[in-house]
Formats: structure tokens, sequence, C-alpha cells
């Protein structure tokens, strides 16, 4: 940015990501004014049409099953919060971290996982799909904002945290961005943070979570030393706790040993690699990481959250429902594209599939299910 603007973002360490060593935009734009441009990244995603839709879009439960469990948007938020945190300790970009985090959901479809199963499913043939390529191509192309380009033009450094994951038959299609799935270099530790930040907060508050909704219980989680430990110290500190005091405080714990641990297994890696430099980043091996001894704890909390919560039969019925409004909506637009809203049937002309995907991946989940019922439920006819 210019000299006169007032505003220049420093990090601490020489491995940090700045606006001095970023790769840049893909269209150049004149300088932001009164703030940095991981800053200005940061404001173009939390004013993103994608963004406020994460409202409506949930993890585990499906939004209309009530108004107390985490939605896309609070679990981007909190995820956000910790990864600047995090950033901050290490002497980081923090704008960037932030940024990076706030927009890694942009691209889930309606119904979390069951949502993306069953549209990657349909897109078998059509080049399949995937939540980090959508978030991306959200980014990227979707987002409908400013006159001079598509998308809302992004820092490199921003858009490679977005992508975490890419099959090699993908990332040759992208360019510089997809290089280091094909080369086996890594992005910067504030994409590596930002990975691992979403992993605490869904491990943990889809604990949360699931107790509130009651499918699992304080005396099933006795079988998780993590959780099971730090109930404990918290019964010792105030005897007698219970209710929701005892699950935010015994939660709030873990999350603060995940975090510790964390920063400190990432200080050690990278001073063990020798790391100065953000090229440094780029060619060692991983360096935000947890330790030797936390992994398998975290290991039995993840087997007991999938066996416990997300196969859970409640939550098993609600996704097989999810992937039928899916999938029939999908089959519907394939069948008849003029069944799109005008603004995609002129899209669809050039690729039908991956524009039917582009529709149904933008729905929340309350929209998906009115759609779904005004194309087949006898007497919608609006």
């Amino acid at each position: 940015m210019s000299a006169d603007a007032g505003y220049t973002y420093r990090p601490r360490a020489g491995y940090a990501v700045s606006e001095a060593n970023s790769r840049g935009r893909r269209s150049a734009e004149a300088s932001a004014v009164a703030r940095g441009e991981f800053q200005r990244d940061r404001d173009r995603i939390v004013h993103s049409t994608a963004f406020r839709r994460l409202e409506y879009k949930t993890q585990v439960f499906v939004n209309h099953e009530g108004d107390l469990f985490r939605t896309r948007l609070t679990h981007s938020i909190e995820v956000a919060q910790m990864t600047r945190g995090l950033a901050r300790e290490l002497g980081l970009n923090e704008d960037l971290a932030e940024a990076i985090a706030l927009a890694h959901d942009l691209g889930h479809t309606p119904f979390g996982h069951a949502g993306q199963e069953a549209l990657n499913a349909c897109m078998k043939d059509y080049g399949g799909f995937e939540h980090n390529l959508q978030s991306l191509r959200t980014v990227d192309l979707l987002e409908e904002h400013y006159a001079a380009f598509d998308g809302l033009n992004l820092m490199f450094e921003t858009r490679e945290g977005i992508l975490k994951h890419c099959a090699r038959t993908n990332a040759v299609h992208l360019g510089e961005l997809g290089q280091r799935f094909l080369d086996g270099t890594q992005p910067s530790i504030e994409a590596q943070l930002a990975n691992l930040a979403d992993e605490i907060a869904y491990n943990n508050h889809d604990v949360d979570d699931g107790l509130r909704s009651g499918l699992i219980t304080l005396e099933q989680l006795e079988a998780v030393p993590i959780f099971a430990d730090n109930r404990r110290e918290v019964e010792a500190r105030w005897p007698g706790l219970g209710g929701r005091r005892l699950i935010h405080e015994t939660i709030r714990r873990m999350i603060h040993l995940m975090v510790i641990d964390l920063l400190g297994q990432t200080r050690a890696n990278i001073a063990a690699a020798g790391v100065e430099t953000l090229a440094d980043v780029h060619a060692a091996p991983r360096l935000a990481a947890y330790s030797d001894a936390l992994l398998p704890r975290l290991q039995v909390l993840k087997r007991f959250l999938h066996e416990n919560l997300y196969r859970h039969y409640q939550v098993l019925r609600m996704t097989n429902k999810a992937r039928r409004i899916v999938t029939e909506l999908f089959a519907a637009f394939m069948d008849d594209p003029r069944l799109l809203p005008p603004q995609y049937q002129a899209k669809a002309r050039e690729d039908k599939p991956r524009v039917i995907a582009d529709y149904i991946a933008g729905m929340t989940d309350r929209y998906a299910i009115r759609e779904h019922r005004r194309l087949f439920a006898v007497g919608e006819i609006h």
C-alpha cells in the first residue's frame, strides 16, 4: 500500500506472510486506504453473500432443529478467533490468519457433510464436488460485487489457505495455486494454523452440541480420557458443579489444552527445521502440529464422536433425508434446467452440471428444503 496511507501491518516473525513477500492479487488494484491488504481480504469475506448464508448452514444438526446449535457462521467466527490468537502468539500475520478462517467453509453445501457427499455423487461424471474447491470457486468466481473482476480478488496467500486439500487431478488445473499439491511444498504457517484451529473448534463444539441435544451423555464421555480428565479437574475445584457450567468449564479446558500443545509443538518444529523465511516455510515439512503425546488422545475423541454422534440413528435419519433432497434437486435441474432461476439458466448453457452444483451448494438448509418442496410437493406452485 502507499506510504502516505498511514497503515502498514508488520508481523514480528521473519517467516510470516506480509505484503512485502506476498504474491499479490490476480487483478491489480489500487492500494487500500487506512487498512492493510489482508485486512481488506477479511473485510471482503465478511461482506460476501456466501458468508451471510453460513448463518443458515449447519454442521451436524439441520438448521430448523434448534436455535442453540452451532451453524457454519458461528463455527467460522470461533475458528477465526482461535486462529488469530494463535497467529499473534507466533508473531504471524493475524489479518491473513483470520481471513482464511472466516472463508474456509464458504463452499459448504446445505446439510453439512451429508450434502457434500450427495452432491459429489451427483457430480461423479462431471468432475466431482469438493467443498474446499467450491470455497475457492466462490471467492474467485461466484461472488458478484465488483465491476472490474469476478469474485473477491483476494490475495494469493488467502486463496492458498482456503484450499486446504486438493487432488492432483484438480491441482493441475489451478496453475500457481495448485503447484504445492504437485511438488509437496507447504502453505504458510497462517494457513496451517487455520486448518488445525478448525479441527479444535469442531471437535470440542460437537461435544457441546451433542450433549445439548441429548444424543450423547456425560456418562458416555467417561470413555474419552481427554474429556474425563478435564471434567474431574473441574469437579475437584468446584465440588457439586453441574449442568451447563460443568460442561462449559470442561470444554474450555480441553480447548486450552489443545491450543497450548499446538503452540508449543509448532514453536519446536519451527526451531528444529531452522525456519527463518517464508521460503523456508514452503520447503519445510508441515510445521503446525500437535505433540505425539496429545495425538492419541485426540484420536480417541474423534472416534467417539464418529461412532456416537455422527452415526447416531437420529442424525442418520436426517442426513438420509438431506441426501435425498440434494440428489432429487440435482436430478430435477439436470432433467429440465428451465426450473433453475433465470440467472442460472443462462449460465447452465455453458456447463449445466457445474452451474447446478453451484446453485445447490449455495443454498442454505432451509432454502434447500423449501426448494425441494416447491418442486415435488403437490399443491406447491410458487
